[in-house]
């Protein structure tokens, strides 16, 4: 999200760093260009005006001008109104209500309302420990049940099945007494979207509203909308009052403009941004992350916290054991890392929150997602042997490998050569230099959030 922003705004900003003084003329003309990328990412027109004036007020006051480095001091500012502009950290799901405590998804047909639904069961189960059941109100939409139904198999949470012929109400509260029956303490309820507001759509989302009771009334929206998903934003805001946005396929080539508006416009906090398709791929807003990644510093605490949930601890410890007596590093290890990567979502999602300094030119538009893969499959193509020990493999042995994976014979050298780099690596491991190593890492993270 936000690749086109990011790449204009960092080019304005890198023309900032190092000047010794800030004039209202280099203000004026960053500003310009600043305004400039703002409507191009599709930032509504009013976002963009008031952005602008409270940057060019804070600019040119005593707070920038009297600072050593005017130009850094800007940067700051700049970061702080974007910041200020998305809102509030997100505060997560109210759960305080009594329970079942409903919770009501929105949205234009199209927006991920079905998947953001499993993926907040998930959420509830593994953050909170609650006991989410999903009902689908999308009577149009067939395989929207079926969808539902699958996904919170997936998450293991409860899925309620409706009555044949039932209508959107009708569901709603066989779900919520359901729910209250077999002790979920969370109705997650997704309702039907349509290609563009109508007056049927929000009759309908106004009376399931009102048979259930929601406690969260959230706005799923598109980050690829654009104004689009301004405009309906304020339609279902108006006609639901809503509680908080949750933006979805963040991790697409985005403009962004939504994320930039909705909070101001419906003046509703985002509370959850998704940034992918897995039921995993589902983040709590942090404006000031954000903010960061837009303007190229990178958001390495998202990271280093995504790292923590997701990585398997314990092969992990097994493997920092083997190292350090000095058992060898072989292909089924590596494998393991590299599922490990998939499960994090891959080379883009993770570079993607490194600064920009931390990556060569063009690094992160060349990576590929599928080169994890490949790798993957070359390595399901060897012999328990040739993972054990890689030096028996031989010409002939590279040419069964490579067309078991489907994969050229250069592939299979590439792969072969970046396994002997990290073995030299791993070597090095040995008698307590992993630990040592972590140790060195471990006050290089702020807040202690470093390896431990």
């Amino acid at each position: 999200m936000f690749d086109s922003l990011a790449e204009r705004l960092g080019k304005t900003v890198d023309s900032l760093r190092g000047r010794g003084r800030l004039t209202e003329d280099n203000v004026a003309d960053t500003l310009r260009q600043v305004r400039m990328a703002l409507l191009e990412a599709d930032v509504a027109v009013p976002v963009v005006k008031s952005f602008t004036d409270a940057a060019r007020a804070r600019a040119i006051g005593a707070e920038v001008a009297k600072s050593l480095t005017p130009g850094q001091a800007f940067i700051g500012v700049i970061h702080e109104e974007l910041t200020r502009v998305m809102g509030e950290p997100g505060r997560g799901l109210n759960l305080h209500a009594a329970p079942p405590v409903v919770v009501l998804l929105a949205g234009l047909q199209g927006a991920g309302k079905t998947t953001t639904a499993a993926k907040l069961a998930r959420h509830l189960i593994e953050r909170h420990r609650r006991k989410p059941l999903l009902a689908s109100t999308d009577v149009y939409r067939p395989a929207a049940m079926t969808q539902l139904e699958r996904l919170g198999a997936q998450v293991g949470a409860d899925y309620f099945a409706p009555p044949a012929d039932a209508r959107p109400v009708a569901i709603a509260t066989a779900a919520l007494g359901h729910a209250r029956r077999h002790q979920n303490d969370v109705l997650i309820v997704d309702t039907a979207g349509r290609l563009h507001v109508d007056e049927a759509m929000m009759d309908e989302v106004r009376a399931i509203d009102a048979a259930v009771g929601a406690t969260e009334r959230l706005f799923v929206v598109d980050s690829m909308a654009g104004q689009d998903a301004v405009r309906a934003a304020q339609s279902f805001n108006a006609a639901l009052d809503l509680t908080g946005v949750i933006l979805t396929k963040a991790d697409g080539d985005a403009r962004g403009g939504a994320a930039l508006s909705v909070r101001q416009v419906t003046g509703k906090p985002i509370l959850f941004v998704g940034v992918g398709e897995k039921t995993e791929a589902l983040e709590p807003f942090h404006p000031e992350r954000i903010a960061s990644r837009i303007l190229g510093m990178g958001d390495v605490l998202s990271l280093i916290e995504q790292v923590r949930e997701t990585a398997d601890h314990e092969k992990a410890a097994k493997l920092a054991e083997k190292l350090t007596k000095g058992q060898g590093f072989d292909f089924t290890d590596l494998r393991e890392q590299l599922a490990e990567f998939n499960r994090m979502g891959g080379l883009q999602a993770l570079a993607s929150k490194l600064p920009n300094q931390a990556l060569p030119p063009g690094a992160l538009a060349q990576a590929d997602e599928g080169a994890i893969r490949r790798q993957m499959g070359i390595i399901d193509s060897m012999t328990p042997g040739e993972r054990r020990r890689p030096a028996i493999i031989a010409a002939s042995r590279k040419r069964r490998i490579a067309a078991g994976a489907g994969v050229h014979v250069q592939e299979v050298n590439r792969l072969l050569k970046q396994f002997m780099q990290m073995e030299k690596v791993m070597k090095k491991m040995k008698g307590g230099g992993l630990r040592k190593l972590m140790r060195s890492l471990s006050g290089q993270f702020p807040g202690g959030l470093g390896p431990r």
